[in-house]
């Protein structure tokens, strides 16, 4: 598996699947020598190349955003390591406060309990989608109980992992890897290491020192290779083709590393240890012992792998459309995996990003591994755990949208302010209370004159309806969706009334004290606040040039204010996506979506082909279904128009 975001992305728990990073050997991307291309190298692989900063503070002193509420110019200059903690240190002080709560509603219901029917020791009867077992009496009907506790045990490993002396140098390439038999005599061990001893490390020619050992591997066994101790290190896995297959910084403890993949395909594989730096965690020819790019950080570090068939156990849940499910699990239990009722994965996770819920939210979170989704559609749907050897314990809960609490008829209000606004930027981690310049004042940056203000919002407009309200009744399986959509040129202003959001247009980066484009208070599944704030920013976007400018995509053939007035109402749609559940989605791939994370300019414009912005070929963005981006540590299909339409569902039904 690969750290990304705030924890470790899970598709290597998913039988059968792999991530290729790179689809040639290393050494045919980059010269010996060529750290740009390191550095590009280290990106694609998930790996940040920016300084970590450990002492607290130090983020919010460099007006970093929240990655994963953001509209960012620049991904790759993302700080992982900081927010990860930032996000662990925040669920956990979020699940206490929701325990205190908890313990504070007297009438609660207590949660009904569930416990594994596999026979103690033993896997194979619900290590599927097929035959997982049903969790009896749970849902959000009146005589279910939408809340309970499942509590299984994952088989012990058959062998131990017994230590076994350090590897001799030189180990640093795929033909000097050491040889611990693990896969074919052994399916587990421990052992020391240090980087930096070798003739390449710092005390020889300094080119970088690498630790590689062999794995035997066969289809569908786990291999898990963890490091601890001070160093800072990344876990590389090669095929014997030497292709990069997978990666991984941060998720062990601290700045100690954690890889488990499930081996696609039987074949020996190599696992390089190395120290962190920027641009030099990888040899540029993994062939090569000394094709590194430079000395990262150097020091002893304890190693354990293990390579097993392992045991996941498999829970099915009958939801109905709509239903807002969300699980955390402890002890050992590390991730989370969430399927439709075609067995297609669509929310998988191990970590707790639940601090991006707002405080009003019931969804649990404080585990290892947490997950949330909104069922499209009725359907017996299941939640796969994976581990360690040992017991875990998962909190499964289920509610319905939160308007559905209101009143018959109640519809969400959305409040587009481009007026500016006075707002204290600490509810998305800024420096305090701020003023935005309004619309108007940018209008010029495009070439555009306040004589065109009227049109430009009348486009917005449009184009929000239309990706917000529009799609999801033409194609949503909400039925009973609404939207409001108010605006500061039309309307007072309607926020701090029940039930209306807004999203303020217009500011700097300077002047909200956070780099981004565009950033949101919550990612709420379920819509369960309802009364938080967005803000686009619009310095970036007028910016003379550059992929995140809309002048970078504006010619002689544009209609500017149509191409500006839809390019803002999809930046909009996107920030308000978030605060309707979504998370981020991949960027770089062929599957356009709102949601999309920075990287996506200019598609995300609505720029076509021609490379130019308000012309006949405009592509229009549309909220869909589409694979989560793989640097925030999920993995799946999103399906983020119908989490959207059900955030926006009306108050009770007749």
């Amino acid at each position: 598996m690969r750290k990304r975001l705030a924890g470790i992305a899970v598709a290597g728990l998913i039988a059968g699947a792999a991530v290729v990073l790179a689809q040639a050997p290393a050494a045919a991307k980059a010269p010996r020598g060529d750290l740009a291309a390191g550095i590009e190298r280290q990106l694609a692989a998930g790996i940040q190349v920016v300084p970590k900063q450990t002492a607290a503070g130090k983020l919010a002193a460099t007006g970093a955003a929240n990655p994963y509420t953001s509209l960012l110019r620049d991904p790759s200059k993302v700080d992982k390591y900081s927010w990860s903690e930032q996000a662990k240190a925040a669920a956990a002080a979020r699940a206490n406060q929701r325990t205190l709560r908890s313990n504070a509603l007297a009438a609660a219901a207590n949660p009904l309990v569930h416990d594994e029917a596999e026979p103690k020791g033993t896997h194979g009867s619900n290590d599927t989608h097929a035959t997982a077992e049903l969790v009896k009496g749970f849902g959000t009907a009146k005589k279910l109980n939408n809340r309970a506790r499942v509590l299984g045990r994952l088989a012990p490993d058959p062998s131990g992992t017994p230590l076994v002396a350090p590897a001799a140098e030189d180990d640093g390439s795929i033909p000097l890897a050491a040889e611990f038999q693990l896969g074919n005599i052994v399916n587990g061990f421990s052992t020391t290491g240090t980087i930096g001893d070798g003739p390449h490390g710092g005390g020889g020619d300094a080119t970088g020192d690498f630790d590689f050992f062999v794995v035997h591997g066969s289809a569908g066994q786990q291999l898990t290779v963890g490091t601890s101790g001070a160093l800072d290190t990344v876990i590389g896995l090669y095929d014997d083709a030497g292709v990069l297959v997978d990666a991984d910084d941060d998720s062990g403890p601290g700045l100690s590393s954690l890889l488990e993949l499930t081996i696609p395909a039987t074949g020996n594989y190599y696992v390089m240890v190395a120290g962190y730096g920027q641009g030099t965690v990888f040899p540029a020819d993994p062939f090569d012992s000394g094709s590194g790019l430079g000395v990262g950080k150097e020091g002893a570090y304890e190693l354990a792998a293990t390579l097993v068939f392992p045991d996941h156990d498999f829970y099915a849940v009958d939801l109905v459309a709509g239903d807002v499910l969300g699980a955390s699990v402890t002890d050992a239990g590390v991730a989370l995996i969430v399927r439709d009722p075609a067995g297609r994965v669509v929310f998988g996770s191990a970590q707790d990003a639940s601090a991006l819920y707002p405080p009003s939210s019931p969804l649990p979170g404080g585990g290892n591994a947490v997950v949330s989704y909104v069922a499209p559609r009725d359907g017996r749907y299941t939640l796969e755990v994976g581990g360690t050897s040992g017991s875990y314990d998962i909190t499964l809960e289920a509610y319905r949208p939160g308007l559905e609490s209101q009143a018959q008829g109640t519809t969400q209000t959305l409040f587009l302010d481009f007026d500016g606004a006075r707002l204290n930027t600490a509810i998305f981690g800024g420096p305090g209370v701020r003023t935005l310049t309004p619309l108007q004042g940018f209008l010029g940056r495009w070439g555009l004159t306040a004589a065109d203000e009227d049109k430009v919002i009348d486009q917005v407009i449009a184009t929000v309806r239309e990706n917000l309200l529009a799609d999801a009744k033409a194609r949503g399986t909400d039925p009973r969706v609404g939207l409001t959509i108010l605006n500061s040129r039309d309307n007072p202003d309607a926020f701090g009334q029940p039930n209306v959001q807004r999203v303020v247009v217009g500011g700097t980066i300077g002047e909200l004290g956070l780099d981004t484009i565009g950033i949101s208070q919550f990612i709420d599944p379920g819509n369960f606040d309802r009364q938080d704030t967005a803000v686009v920013l619009l310095d970036t976007l007028s910016d003379p040039s550059g992929a995140a400018s809309l002048n970078a995509y504006i010619t002689p053939a544009s209609n500017k204010i149509k191409f500006v007035g839809r390019a803002l109402g999809n930046v909009i749609s996107h920030e308000a996506g978030h605060l309707y559940g979504n998370f981020h989605t991949d960027p770089l791939n062929d599957t356009p979506d709102l949601m999309d994370a920075g990287g996506a300019f200019p598609g995300l414009f609505g720029v076509g082909p021609d490379n130019i912005g308000g012309t006949a070929d405009d592509a229009d963005y549309d909220f869909g279904e589409d694979v989560y981006t793989p640097d925030e540590g999920l993995a799946g299909t999103e399906d983020t128009l119908n989490t959207t339409a059900w955030a926006l569902t009306k108050g009770k039904a007749k």
